[in-house]
């Protein structure tokens, strides 16, 4: 059948849209502004700092890679949509990104830089090259905001601590891997849980930040909670995703797409304090449980 000549123009506006509304890759999946002076100003009037990303688009593999890897990481992207003015440069453009670049000193054709701005165009803590890992970039937006006095969302922690590289395991035999998630999650320091075996036993797999706590505190909590030694890592091997994160089976937070750390301080708080619990999450997360 003959397609009708009126939708072909509706048709053809509707293609050009949906092509135009994607994105570069070496962006990400952020909803960027383009305009400095508008950010200045949005920023002004909002007190968020601004993330200014200076990128390469189109850009070389790596480039690309920090818009697959870190730029679309769901909880990057809304810290940076929520608590930030997000702001792209190109840095290998004429124009109106030129002119940026030039005023602060940004090198052409460079490999991604993120900046973070006050509402004068200010840099709030010290312009660094080469942090290109979803660690390094959630770290610095905790220092931005600490900086400013801004609360920082226990979910952007959680994220930075996950992606850590100073990370640490253990493995604690417990009566119950399913109560070990849950009371050795509560602690401190600790940012990831996992239920297994070794040995025969159940056993519960941590890995925790040994700037906030230590293996030996780690250990004597454990202890208060009848674990029985702590058993070698090599003889570790997980249980079936069934028996992981128990506390939150069965719950409408079981769907919920939350990161590994996530994961565990809800699971570890849900039937302890069900308002700690839901502080982890993001507030798109948050309302999709209400």
């Amino acid at each position: 059948m003959a397609m009708n000549r009126r939708l072909i123009p509706f048709l053809l506006m509707f293609v050009s849209v949906s092509c135009n509304a994607r994105q570069p890759i070496e962006v990400g999946n952020v909803e960027w502004g383009r305009n400095l002076d508008a950010a200045l100003a949005a920023s002004m009037a909002s007190g968020k700092p601004i993330f200014a990303l200076f990128q390469e688009v189109p850009g070389c593999a790596g480039c690309r890679q920090f818009g697959l890897d870190v730029l679309s990481n769901p909880l990057l992207v809304e810290a940076i949509e929520t608590e930030f003015t997000p702001l792209l440069i190109h840095n290998n453009k004429g124009g109106a990104d030129a002119e940026v670049l030039r005023r602060f000193g940004e090198p052409a054709w460079n490999y991604q830089v993120v900046r973070f701005l006050d509402g004068e165009a200010r840099d709030i803590i010290p312009r660094r090259d080469q942090v290109w890992d979803t660690h390094g970039i959630a770290q610095r937006m905790i220092e931005t905001l600490s900086k400013v006095t801004r609360p920082v969302p226990a979910y952007l922690r959680l994220l930075a601590a996950e992606q850590s590289p100073r990370l640490k395991q253990a493995v604690f035999s417990m009566p119950c891997f399913w109560t070990g998630e849950m009371s050795l999650g509560q602690i401190d320091g600790v940012i990831t849980t996992e239920a297994g075996f070794a040995g025969g036993r159940e056993v519960t797999l941590v890995r925790y930040d040994p700037e906030v706590v230590s293996l030996a505190d780690l250990t004597a909590f454990a202890e208060t909670k009848d674990c029985q030694h702590t058993v070698t890592v090599s003889a570790y091997h997980s249980a079936p995703d069934s028996d992981q994160k128990k506390q939150i089976s069965g719950t409408v937070l079981e769907k919920l797409g939350m990161s590994a750390a996530q994961l565990t301080k809800v699971n570890a708080w849900l039937r302890v304090d069900q308002q700690k619990a839901l502080s982890f999450l993001s507030p798109k997360q948050r309302d999709i449980v209400k």
